[in-house]
């Protein structure tokens, strides 16, 4: 089995067409805690791409879950990473607001939306990696998983942003009917962040 990648919470290895998610132990949590957080978070997971796929949203099919090994196995998707190709191809960013769209639409958050949690494979876009993925009705909670995501756009794609943009939130309103609320959302919680810069900013210089 080959090692793909560590993260801070697992390992991901590859063997042949099924990638393997391990949920690693954490020597500072207590053994009992840490297990039992480790179990929780690989059955979570496990519920999420069985939904994502009842749902119909591109994500890896999940094809077996062990609680007790903490490991989920699923299939391997072949293509780049969506990081690596958008900036040539700024239309797939409308695919980008479609499928968060119809994420948030079926009330799942991903907690982690950056183009290199996706996989553009067949011709579509998926969506990998749902460590941090939650079932949430909140506006709030999508509207700061949007936030994420047009961060890393801005990040990562600042050449091709505006438009990027503009063609994630033209997707994100086809897909979701709740996308205004959202967005107004968004809106509240950018002004937020920028309040809280001004204030830190205040505070070092008085």
């Amino acid at each position: 089995m080959e090692k793909v990648a560590q993260g801070a919470e697992a390992i991901i290895s590859r063997k042949g067409n099924v990638v393997v998610k391990e949920r690693i132990s954490k020597g500072y949590r207590h053994k009992s805690i840490d297990s039992r957080l480790r179990k929780l978070r690989t059955r979570k997971e496990a519920r999420l791409l069985q939904k994502l796929k009842s749902a119909g949203i591109a994500a890896p099919a999940l094809l077996n879950s062990c609680e007790k090994s903490m490991r989920l196995e699923m299939e391997y998707l072949e293509g780049p990473k969506v990081r690596d190709v958008l900036d040539s191809n700024v239309e797939l960013a409308r695919e980008i607001g479609l499928l968060v769209g119809r994420l948030h639409a079926n009330d799942i958050v991903h907690g982690d939306l950056t183009t290199s949690n996706m996989i553009l494979s067949d011709g579509k876009i998926h969506l990998i990696d749902f460590g941090l993925s939650s079932v949430s009705l909140k506006v709030e909670d999508k509207a700061v998983d949007l936030q994420v995501l047009l961060r890393a756009l801005l990040s990562k794609h600042s050449g091709v942003f505006d438009v990027a943009y503009d063609l994630v939130l033209e997707g994100y309103f086809q897909e979701n009917p709740s996308a205004g609320e959202v967005v107004a959302r968004l809106d509240v919680v950018e002004s937020r962040g920028r309040n809280k810069k001004r204030l830190a900013a205040n505070s070092k210089s008085s």
